[in-house]
Order: structure tokens, then C-alpha cells, then sequence
């Protein structure tokens, strides 16, 4: 195979029917072999809120103590999952859900509790490329979710956007790989409410005025953190676009350095 595609959608998208519709509908129309990762973090916290549990965030990122964790599993690898992996079959596209835990496919260690202690969060450590290939050759389309686990029985919550990273980290050891991240807004904005404010391209060098101008903030920050690190490492290139936008060129585009300078 000559390229594979990894696109992770999160966001206000997977909270409404139609928007997730029409993303799976453009995701099926994809050609060549790809990987869908999605998050669904909002369906999580109202579902939290309703069994009285406390949601808490850091940056960006939820601290999952065991209750959490529950609802998370059942949330991220149940109910999400598979509605998307039937609304792809729906559109064309021959789907298989799963964890990290199903053919040992992502292995994660549970994150230090210094300086901050997230519970049971996870960081990606192995992802295996055999059983993409294998699955990818088979002409399905793998559908990542965010829970990973660390070998020994316990399931661990993991960014999404960290697993979207390190799984086309590991798609790049098959082919040539392209990594978007799909969200509701058309990339990454100067201003959250002018969808003309957006930033075509973001750098290493760019990046931290950004983050300490508060451009960048929240879920934002561990999105494009990541988009630093894949392009860094080997993914050959990394998007962040709207929803509406998959198969075209807008969007913001995360670089090493800036592409004048290349």
C-alpha cells in the first residue's frame, strides 16, 4: 500500500446525529486504507454528571478515577464505537471497532501521579503495526477508540488525540502516512468565534507564543502537542480541519519548521 489515512474526530461533531452522519459518510468516501480514532469526551461528562459523579479536567485533559473509568469504557468503547463502526458499514465501509485491549492492538502504561495524578490515564507504549497491516490489507478500516490497557487487566483512559498520534505513528512504519484531526471549527483559530481568523500553519517556533497568548488553550494544547510529535517522528504530514472539510485542503497544518524556510 502506498498511503494510509488516520483521521481522528472528536468534538461537538460526535455530539450531533447529522454532522456524524455526513463526517462518516466522507470518511467511507476516502480512498485507499484508513483508520478512524474518535474521542466523545461531552457524551462522557453528561453521563458522569447524571450518575453524580465529579468531572474533573487539567489542561485539557480528564482525571479518571475508577467511576470515571466506568462510564468512559462503556461510553468510548461501547455506545460511540459502535455507532460509528455501523454508520460506516452503513455508508460502504467495512469497519471493526476496538479498544487497544482487542488483539493487544495499543498497549499503554499508567501515567506517574507526579506532578499530577490523572488516575487511570494512560500513555501509549506499543502500537502494533502487523495487526494494522494485517487488518488493512483485509480491506477493513480499523476504529479506535481512547481506551487502551496496560497488559496486566486494567483499562486505561487515554487522550484520543494522543492514540490518533500514536497509531499513525505506527501506520507510518507500513506506509507513507497523512494524520487529521477532525473537529467542528474549520482549524485553529485566532479567534474562537471568526471562523476568517484561521491559522494556516503552526511550527514548533510558533507554537509557544500561541499557547502563552492563550490562542491555544484547553483541548487545543495536547491536539497540536501531539501533531508536533508525529510530524517529528516520522507521520508525513498533520491537519487540523473541520468536520465538513475532510477531503479538501483547509485547515491549519502542523510543521517542524516553516515551509518558506524549506
Amino acid at each position: 500500500m502506498e498511503r494510509i489515512t488516520v483521521v481522528k474526530i472528536g468534538g461537538n461533531v460526535i455530539d450531533n446525529p447529522a454532522a456524524m452522519k455526513r463526517f462518516l459518510k466522507e470518511f467511507a468516501a476516502l480512498e485507499g486504507p484508513k483508520i478512524l480514532v474518535h474521542g466523545g469526551g461531552k457524551l462522557a461528562t453528561r453521563l458522569a454528571e447524571r450518575l453524580e459523579l465529579k468531572v474533573q479536567m487539567v489542561d485539557g485533559r480528564r482525571i479518571t478515577d475508577k467511576g470515571t473509568l466506568d462510564v468512559v469504557t462503556m461510553v468510548y468503547a461501547g455506545l460511540i464505537n459502535k455507532q460509528a463502526v455501523a454508520g460506516l458499514q452503513a455508508a460502504g465501509c467495512n469497519a471493526l471497532g476496538l479498544s487497544g485491549a482487542d488483539g493487544n492492538a495499543v498497549t499503554a502504561r499508567r501515567r506517574s501521579p507526579q506532578p499530577v495524578d490523572y488516575g487511570f490515564v494512560g500513555d501509549i507504549e506499543r502500537v502494533d503495526s502487523a495487526l494494522l497491516r494485517r487488518l488493512l490489507e483485509d480491506g477493513m478500516a480499523p476504529v479506535f477508540s481512547a481506551i487502551m490497557h496496560d497488559g496486566k487487566g486494567t483499562l486505561l483512559n487515554c487522550n484520543a488525540d494522543s492514540v490518533a498520534s500514536a497509531v499513525a505513528l505506527g501506520a507510518a512504519e507500513i506506509a507513507l502516512t497523512d494524520l487529521v484531526f477532525c473537529f467542528e471549527k474549520a482549524g485553529v483559530l485566532r479567534d474562537p468565534d471568526d471562523d476568517t481568523s484561521l491559522i494556516r500553519e503552526i511550527t514548533a517556533a510558533t507554537y509557544p507564543p500561541l499557547k502563552a497568548d492563550g490562542v491555544v488553550s484547553k483541548g487545543m494544547i495536547p491536539k497540536i502537542e501531539n501533531a508536533l510529535k508525529a510530524v517529528e517522528k516520522g507521520v508525513r504530514s498533520v491537519t487540523i480541519r473541520s468536520s465538513e472539510n475532510l477531503s479538501n485542503g483547509i485547515g491549519t497544518v502542523i510543521r517542524i519548521h516553516n515551509s518558506q524556510l524549506e
